[in-house]
């Protein structure tokens, strides 16, 4: 039975069962697509190839490979590595590029992730529905079109020089001894935390000590699921911090993209202080240089990214997802952009997301001066905030609308803004200070609420008072 590719093909990615719903001869369809709708258009001569330690990948990546070179394009297999390693192959090699990994699901699913040359992002809007539509025609039946000559797959090793380029934008000269406990959950950052913290990639030393957990690469994950923003998943980092004495905890999601901090007590760092802090770093960069700054930030942030990089530098706000911070990075060429699911862009970065860059912001901000993590975090962290919450209701958008005549009502002075969902934000310095968005999420019925406000009580009530209009029933 020929696989319906709506079912895999998401928004920004291809993500599904494999081999059920992504099956080798998928693969190599969704190749042969790609170099028609991508590669070739755009007078690539090659595509890179990488993947992550999912035992599935090998397979995939070679059929896809072989439906790339049917077309008479070559591709460089990066063989293993991060999605941001491949982010930087696609940069630095300017080609589109092509990451097989399903980030932080379980070991029965895979992905792929797509680039244009540059690591321009291709999502539904910019290429991967006219992907998947040509795809599906191949798997239906249709007679491909095939080069006379057929493309050559060459081998390239890329880590070394991703972890001397990650160094090299980062100042680390002023780094004092500090002891680090790195939670790779089995995943991609086993491989590039030892070539950029260490010296495995022939880099010099750095004054850090890593006590690995989790390093050995391993896509059944079985010490715990690769996901570190549910808090189940650094548990075993707090701990091994705390009876280690470190000075700090990094936890890194199955593909490596994303970096979570964990301070010296074992407290996890909200992404939105390190969005504030490697903003703040950023932004003083560009001044050094004698630029205005822009950094982007998406509407779950911290209110206190706004504050504290208002200041100085512009701060755009934009909607949650990758390929809206990204869209709109390039737009303002903006040197920094983060989000609070703990994804951070740059523009030396081509845009593109990289935890293992935040990583090095973060260890040479505590690393250039005494005090300990906690005390660093708590600067940027001065609200309260709820965290994500989900509920399962019947009807979103009718209970959204319940909840925006609730608090029309009831505080005309708020500011009101459908921008991603529903914001209301009553932040001035003649009222209690609060805000809250609550989104649809794109694939399953929930409504997903994140609230601040300017202490914890305040944050506690509305918290509450919002989930129970959420879970009114309709009258």
């Amino acid at each position: 039975m020929t696989t319906d590719l709506t079912k895999i093909v998401k928004a920004y990615d291809v993500r599904g069962l494999v081999p059920a719903e992504l099956s080798p001869r998928v693969a190599w369809a969704l190749g042969l697509a790609f170099a028609e709708v991508v590669a070739v258009p755009d007078g690539a001569a090659r595509v890179v190839v990488g993947r992550d330690m999912r035992d599935t990948g090998p397979a995939l990546a070679r059929e896809f490979a072989a439906g790339v070179t049917s077309r008479g394009v070559d591709v460089v297999d990066v063989g293993l590595c991060s999605t941001d390693g491949l982010y930087f192959a696609s940069g630095s090699l300017q080609a589109p590029g092509v990451m097989f990994t399903a980030s932080h699901n379980p070991a029965e699913y895979n992905g792929i992730k797509m680039c244009r040359a540059g690591a321009r992002p291709v999502g539904q809007d910019t290429g991967l529905a006219q992907i998947r539509d040509r795809a599906q025609q191949i798997l239906d039946g249709a007679e491909p079109e095939v080069a006379g000559t057929p493309g050559e797959v060459v081998e390239q090793d890329v880590l070394g020089d991703y972890a001397a380029f990650l160094r090299s934008l980062v100042d680390l000269s002023d780094l004092r001894p500090l002891k680090v406990v790195v939670d790779a959950g089995n995943g991609m950052a086993g491989l590039t935390v030892p070539a950029v913290l260490g010296d495995a990639a022939g880099l010099p030393g750095l004054p850090l000590e890593v006590v690995p957990l989790y390093f050995e690469l391993d896509g059944t994950f079985p010490h715990h699921e690769a996901n570190p923003l549910e808090p189940a998943n650094l548990a075993d980092l707090q701990r091994a911090v705390v009876s280690h004495g470190a000075d700090l905890g990094l936890a890194f999601d199955g593909d490596a993209d994303r970096c979570f901090v964990v301070d010296e007590t074992g407290a996890a760092v909200s992404p939105s202080a390190i969005t504030a802090l490697v903003g703040m770093r950023e932004i003083a960069r560009e001044q050094a240089a004698g630029r205005p700054a822009t950094v982007i930030a998406n509407l779950i942030t911290s209110r206190a990214v706004t504050d504290l990089l208002g200041e100085s530098a512009t701060v755009v706000r934009t909607r949650v997802g990758h390929s809206f911070i990204k869209q709109t990075m390039a737009e303002h060429s903006a040197i920094f952009g983060g989000e609070h699911s703990a994804h951070y862009y740059f523009r030396d970065f081509w845009f593109a997301d990289t935890g293992m860059l935040a990583a090095l912001h973060v260890l040479a901000a505590l690393g250039s001066q005494p005090h300990p993590a906690g005390a660093l975090a708590d600067m940027y962290t001065p609200y309260s905030a709820s965290g994500e919450i989900n509920s399962r209701v019947t009807d979103p958008g009718a209970t959204t609308e319940r909840v925006r005549d609730a608090y029309e009502r009831a505080y005309p002075e708020a500011v009101v803004d459908t921008l991603d969902g529903l914001t209301v934000t009553h932040w001035d310095d003649q009222h209690p200070k609060w805000w809250f968005n609550l989104r649809a999420s794109n694939t399953e019925p929930l409504l997903r609420l994140n609230v601040e406000a300017a202490d914890h009580d305040i944050m506690t009530k509305l918290r509450d008072d919002v989930l129970s209009l959420v879970h009114e029933e309709a009258l």
